[in-house]
C-alpha cells in the first residue's frame, strides 16, 4: 500500500499559500499582523514576491511531506516493517486488510494536523518571539495560521488516498 500519494502532497502544500492569501488578508488578520511585526505597507509592497512565495511553496511542501507519518495512523505500521512489504511477516498483510482504510478520513487528518500545529508550531514560533519581543497578539496570529493550514493539510494528506 502506498501513502505518499504525490498529488496529496502537492494539493497540501498549495493550500497553506490559499489560507495564507486568507489569513493574512488586510480584512481578516494582514493589518493586525503588519501591526504586531512592526512591517509597513512598503516594506511588503518592497519585497520580492517571487522568491518569497515560491520559498514559502518550497517550505510549505516540506511540511506536507513530513504530515503523512502524523496524519496515517498506517504509516507507523509500515515502519514497522523496515518499509518493505515483501519482507514483512504474514501477520503484516492480515493487519492491512482489516486496518488499511482505518481513520483515513478529512476529520481525523484536520484532527491531527491540528495537534501538530499546536504542540508544535505554537511552540516553535512563540519561542521565537518571545526573544524577538514580539507580542502575544503576534504570537497567537501566526500560530493561529498554521495551526489552521496543518489542520487542512492534514486532512487532505490523510483523506487523498
Amino acid at each position: 500500500m502506498d501513502f505518499l500519494n504525490p498529488m496529496a502532497i502537492i494539493a497540501a502544500a498549495v493550500s497553506a499559500l490559499v489560507v495564507g492569501f486568507i489569513w493574512y488578508h488586510p480584512k481578516v488578520f494582514g493589518k493586525a499582523w503588519m501591526q504586531a511585526a512592526g512591517i509597513t505597507n512598503e516594506q511588503i509592497k518592497g519585497g520580492n514576491m517571487l522568491k518569497i512565495f515560491g520559498l514559502a511553496l518550497l517550505f510549505a511542501f516540506l511540511l506536507a511531506s513530513a504530515l503523512p507519518g502524523i496524519v496515517i495512523h498506517q504509516m507507523g505500521v509500515f515502519s514497522l516493517i523496515g518499509g518493505d512489504p515483501t519482507k514483512a511477516l504474514p501477520s503484516y498483510e492480515a493487519f492491512m486488510v482489516d486496518y488499511s482504510e482505518a481513520f483515513r478520513t478529512f476529520k481525523h487528518g484536520v484532527f491531527h494536523g491540528v495537534l501538530t500545529g499546536v504542540f508544535i508550531a505554537l511552540p516553535i514560533l512563540g519561542t521565537n518571539a518571545l526573544f524577538e519581543r514580539k507580542s502575544a497578539k503576534y504570537i497567537f496570529i501566526n500560530s493561529g495560521y498554521w495551526i489552521v493550514t496543518l489542520g487542512i493539510m492534514g486532512g487532505i494528506i490523510c483523506a487523498w488516498k
